[in-house]
């Protein structure tokens, strides 16, 4: 466990500088230079992302029971899901409605992705990853969405058409996830 909340502190810490440390998060971006930040941000996140599965992997081998969820909790866990890919491809596809309505979608889906998998899975390590997450997510949204109010920041609305390739891009990308790439890299299958 100690591993997985290691990772879960470099991850989400380096992911919080500009919620917590936003004025030297901008010092270094000047002594570093935009590429540079980029690089050793880059660095420390996929650090901490593979501290926080090779500990997540761990915390698996020696599972402790919280509750044992409902059947029909995985079922509403797809839909939350299949919700945030939706809302990971608002983020990315330029002149969507979604994204135009709610500012920052990538934190909305990892909000719901999050409570879906708290409400679905009941072991200890499980609580501690969805529940860093869903915290996490939460005071980066409000804290995104305050700040982009307090600058006037709108995000565009283009044509209808973006926000159907966005619906058709999230759930094309669900489906794989769901049906084949879940068991594969997670070793569990969602409706299995």
């Amino acid at each position: 466990m100690a591993m997985l909340i290691l990772g879960l502190a470099l991850f989400l810490g380096v992911h919080s500088i500009r919620l917590f440390a936003d004025g030297w998060r901008t010092r270094q971006i000047a002594r570093l230079g935009a590429n540079g930040w980029k690089a050793l941000y880059s660095l420390l996140s996929l650090a901490g992302f593979v501290v926080l599965v090779w500990g997540f992997g761990l915390a698996r081998q020696h599972p402790v029971v919280v509750w044992v969820p409902p059947m029909a909790l995985r079922h509403l866990n797809a839909l939350f899901t299949l919700l945030a890919f939706v809302l990971l491809a608002a983020a990315y596809v330029p002149g969507n409605a979604i994204k135009a309505r709610l500012g920052h979608p990538m934190l909305a889906a990892v909000k719901l992705w999050a409570f879906g998998h708290l409400l679905a899975a009941g072991m200890l390590h499980d609580v501690v990853l969805f529940g860093a997450f869903l915290l996490w997510a939460v005071v980066d949204f409000m804290v995104s969405r305050r700040r982009d109010r307090a600058a006037g920041v709108t995000y565009p609305k283009g044509p209808a058409s973006r926000t159907v390739l966005t619906v058709v891009i999230g759930v094309a990308a669900w489906a794989a996830f769901a049906f084949w790439l879940h068991v594969l890299l997670v070793g569990v299958s969602p409706f299995g």
